[in-house]
């Protein structure tokens, strides 16, 4: 299969972005081939205009199953044992999910069926997450002797250590609503309302500022690896330079006039 065909793509008059996975036969799992789409189709939408919000969604049972390992396992064959080939696919897949998390888009999963290891690291990347009441999630490495430490980052970012360290060293599969309690995704819905609850979130998002939007995200995940004071610092000068920007001189005049604001997306 090519990479438009693992990966779907569908733009709307709205902005709305909609990758879907689509190796439906292998799971939708991480390869090399769906981790290139997926890269590249992160990076075009990020400097593409017409983007306004991209929703991450998935065709089948699964919606990401994690690396290939039938794939990876391949690499052994290789004379240093597959160290090569196993580092390429972890900076491969470490690069997808920081430019998640650096595209200036914000990006929400819509996750039905289960997402494990590296596919759970793939919810926990985007801004945004929707479940079905049906989905499922787990890091299961320590089953087959291999610690989710890439999933581990992603998941430590989104919940609470123990939780965290509850998933990683049981491997348990846990309920869409149990995601949820524990922040992994913002809420479960059920399963023929999912696609309708995403698509409400993402319009709401895509109809405003894109460049506020950009600014927001970016501030928001460096703002979060600093000290409080530096933080502080940090988040005041982004205030500063958005309040000089000329969507915020609009919008604070739209609402003071109560009128609804024309976003240039400047």
């Amino acid at each position: 299969m090519t990479q438009s065909d693992i990966l779907l793509r569908d733009l709307d008059d709205t902005g709305i972005l909609r990758l879907t996975l689509n190796d439906v036969g292998r799971r939708n799992a991480l390869s090399e081939a769906m981790l290139a789409a997926l890269g590249a189709a992160f990076a075009e939408a990020g400097a593409d205009p017409a983007v306004r919000v991209i929703v991450l969604a998935a065709n089948g049972p699964a919606f990401c199953a994690g690396h290939d390992l039938k794939e990876m396992t391949a690499g052994r064959t290789a004379e240093d044992g597959g160290r090569a080939s196993f580092a390429r696919v972890m900076a491969q897949c470490s690069g997808v999910m920081q430019g998640i998390v650096t595209c200036p888009k914000p990006v929400i999963a819509e996750v039905t069926g289960v997402a494990t290891a590296a596919g759970c690291q793939l919810v926990a990347s985007c801004d945004l997450a929707i479940a079905a009441d049906t989905a499922k999630f787990s890091t299961p490495g320590v089953h087959i002797g291999l610690f989710c430490s890439t999933p581990m980052v992603g998941l430590s970012r989104n919940v609470s250590n123990k939780h965290a360290m509850e998933m990683l060293l049981t491997g348990d599969m846990i309920p869409a609503d149990r995601a949820a309690e524990i922040g992994l995704v913002n809420r479960a819905v059920p399963s023929d309302a999912l696609c309708a609850a995403v698509m409400e979130m993402a319009g709401k998002i895509a109809s405003k500022s894109s460049m506020t939007l950009a600014t927001g995200k970016q501030a928001f995940y460096a703002q979060r690896e600093m000290p409080l004071a530096e933080a502080y610092a940090y988040a005041s000068q982004v205030m500063v330079d958005n309040m000089l920007a000329r969507d915020a001189e609009e919008g604070i005049g739209a609402f003071i006039e109560k009128r609804a604001p024309q976003w240039q997306d400047a």
